[in-house]
């Protein structure tokens, strides 16, 4: 189903106006690192002064906007691209090996088939676990075509869980803030507890088309 301008959250309420700030692109163009990443792991760093560098005005809007909500540890850390299905496959448990020896917060990006740009922060990285994880750092967030975050309610600890065949972001009754599936393709956004989130993408179930994952150092 089609999201429109005035969507409910699972309150039942309407989600305030949003507002239009980047490019169907973005993720390519303002988060993707110009060299390869190495196979031994040793990912290419950028802070937030290159990255600008290179951008139009559109897009560092919107990474401005999005680094004004991240939490206070991050600030002076450096943006390290740790895994990209573009450079190295679609599969979650290559991307769990990626972050295994990462210990700092990461970013999720993921454009979908209709080029719409959305992800979370989470304030751990993303792991196989039996049980939810995380803490109330953790948000999601929409980039494209229109910049919104949504943080932690207080209502449950549904932040970050990781299975063999898929993660989830936010949770209650049933519904994930975000889901993606164990070859990183098939995604589905709904409204949830934990964030009080609309759905991320246009429609409820997905087809990624990109899913990059950033962490600091």
């Amino acid at each position: 189903m089609a999201k429109k301008q005035g969507q409910l959250n699972h309150k039942g309420e309407s989600c305030p106006p949003l507002v239009s700030a980047a490019p169907a692109d973005l993720s390519r163009l303002a988060l993707s690192p110009t060299k390869e990443v190495s196979e031994d792991e040793e990912a290419e760093s950028k802070d937030m002064a290159e990255v600008e560098q290179e951008l139009d005005s559109s897009p560092l809007e919107v990474l401005t906007e999005l680094c004004k909500e991240l939490p206070p540890r991050t600030v002076g850390y450096t943006w390290q691209l740790a895994y990209s299905t573009s450079r190295h496959g679609a599969s979650l448990k290559s991307l769990y090996r990626k972050l295994s020896g990462t210990d700092s917060p990461v970013i999720i990006v993921i454009k979908d088939a209709l080029d719409e740009i959305f992800g979370a922060f989470l304030s751990h990285p993303l792991r196989s676990s039996e049980m939810f994880y995380g803490t109330g750092e953790t948000f999601l967030f929409m980039l494209h075509p229109r910049f919104k975050c949504f943080k932690w309610t207080g209502e449950n600890s549904f932040f970050i869980k990781g299975d063999l065949d898929c993660f989830a972001i936010g949770g209650g009754s049933g519904h994930f803030g975000l889901w993606v599936d164990e070859n990183l393709y098939l995604g589905r956004s709904s409204p949830c507890y934990t964030f009080n989130n609309c759905c991320l993408s246009e429609t409820d179930d997905f087809r990624v088309m990109e899913l990059e994952v950033w962490k600091f150092s």
